[in-house]
């Protein structure tokens, strides 16, 4: 399916552009809930968007407003480990850029790599390491989205880390910093891996966002990733982690994150 073809499909059911695209994580869909006069379309609607598998999920899409601003919010995403393409995956990325979206907002649920990084934390990525042995770019590059050889060397926006700093300080909303890596999943990471990513240099680990935001950046978007730690790995601790752990712990951070992003809605 031609992205092209899916964002004039889309476009016929919306009254404007939207001013952001927001990607929710694992155990994050309930902060589409802040979305006003929302309609709301199922993934399995939408020509060339696959069913989203993972846990706590959705799979909606919502038109809407945030903050008096028209925002396109993804209730869940594509993973790799679901058996989907790097093509499937980074699908509504490439649809956002084509209905003329110039800021992506993507939020993810991490491991904490970091002692200091504790669940419930909200991280805001500063880099990222692409641990997943490819790249959505791989293949004939489509000319009309970006460059062929797209620079990442400022793959988040210094300009929203900026309104992103001003309104965490007005709001006294405690935000941390740091450098998620991004692996295939869907097993955890061991301890020796875990030891390894932190000696790269990453302060989180999850299974998604790195492809999201490469699409982004080629495409020109600015981008804002934001993670919620829901666990830390097993640097730290020798118990299985819980699906169930892992959505009470982002959920102690959505009311933050909820007036995080509306607020820099209202300034994109």
């Amino acid at each position: 399916m031609d992205y092209r073809a899916t964002a004039e499909w889309l476009r016929a059911k919306f009254p404007e552009t939207p001013v952001a695209g927001i990607i929710l994580g694992t155990g994050l869909s309930p902060l589409a809930e802040m979305i006003a006069d929302s309609i709301a379309l199922e993934y399995t609607q939408i020509p060339g968007f696959v069913k989203s598998t993972a846990p706590s999920h959705a799979g909606r899409l919502l038109f809407g407003y945030l903050g008096g601003k028209p925002v396109l919010c993804l209730q869940g995403r594509f993973h790799f480990y679901e058996g989907y393409s790097m093509e499937q995956v980074v699908f509504p990325v490439r649809v956002l850029a084509a209905l003329g979206v110039k800021n992506l907002i993507v939020t993810n649920a991490s491991g904490s790599l970091r002692e200091d990084f504790a669940p419930g934390d909200i991280i805001v990525l500063t880099d990222h390491i692409n641990f997943m042995g490819t790249n959505p770019l791989i293949g004939r590059n489509d000319d009309e989205l970006g460059e062929r050889f797209p620079s990442m060397n400022l793959p988040y926006s210094p300009a929203i880390h900026a309104k992103v700093k001003a309104i965490a300080a007005e709001q006294h909303i405690p935000l941390k910093w740091g450098v998620y890596i991004s692996v295939t999943g869907p097993s955890l990471e061991t301890k020796a891996e875990c030891a390894m990513f932190a000696g790269l240099g990453a302060d989180l680990v999850g299974m998604s966002t790195v492809p999201e935001v490469i699409t982004a950046r080629h495409a020109g978007l600015e981008v804002l990733g934001i993670s919620i730690v829901t666990n830390y790995s097993n640097l730290f601790h020798s118990q299985a982690h819980s699906q169930e752990e892992i959505r009470q712990n982002a959920g102690i951070a959505t009311a933050y994150l909820q007036t995080l992003i509306t607020e820099l809605v209202k300034v994109i």
